[in-house]
């Protein structure tokens, strides 16, 4: 029996084992390649997606825990990188090997839909489910107050 859903703003019916995680069906079946393996165990924040607008590991969630919900990746995030910590993320210059840096925006844009002006504290509690093996967790914490001025409609 199909599962029915929203993938990025669009309805979505996949017809896979209910308990294949949300990861795979995203990665393998609908080819959106930007949520990253990372542990497969849902401790590093590599697969982070939104589910209804929370930020959600998808390598250890069933397809079947989605059904009738929302899911947006980063592939819907935005189609040419204008959302504020996209672009604040670019100016940064955040990513050095890249590899986590999608569960890492998707964990900060969920941070400021939530908490429009956040403290370093903030980002801290936030963030810190999504490992970087990089360190670059001050050009992290500087691009999500870069964004939250964008988000306000300011620059730095």
């Amino acid at each position: 029996m199909p599962i029915e859903f929203t993938l990025n703003g669009k309805r979505q019916s996949v017809d896979v084992v209910p308990q294949m995680p949300l990861l795979w069906v995203l990665r393998d079946t609908l080819g959106l390649t930007g949520t990253k393996f990372g542990c497969g165990m849902a401790l590093c924040g590599a697969c982070t997606v939104h589910i209804n607008g929370q930020p959600t590991r998808s390598c250890t969630l069933p397809i079947s825990m989605v059904a009738g919900k929302s899911v947006t990746t980063i592939e819907g995030l935005s189609g040419d990188s204008s959302h504020p910590i996209q672009k604040a993320w670019i100016e940064v210059d955040v990513p050095q090997c890249g590899y986590c840096q999608s569960g890492q925006i998707m964990s900060a844009a969920a941070l400021l839909a939530k908490k429009a002006n956040p403290t370093d504290s903030d980002i801290d509690e936030a963030m810190r489910g999504n490992i970087c093996r990089c360190g670059t967790y001050q050009e992290i914490r500087e691009a999500i107050h870069r964004a939250s001025q964008y988000a306000k409609g300011g620059t730095q």
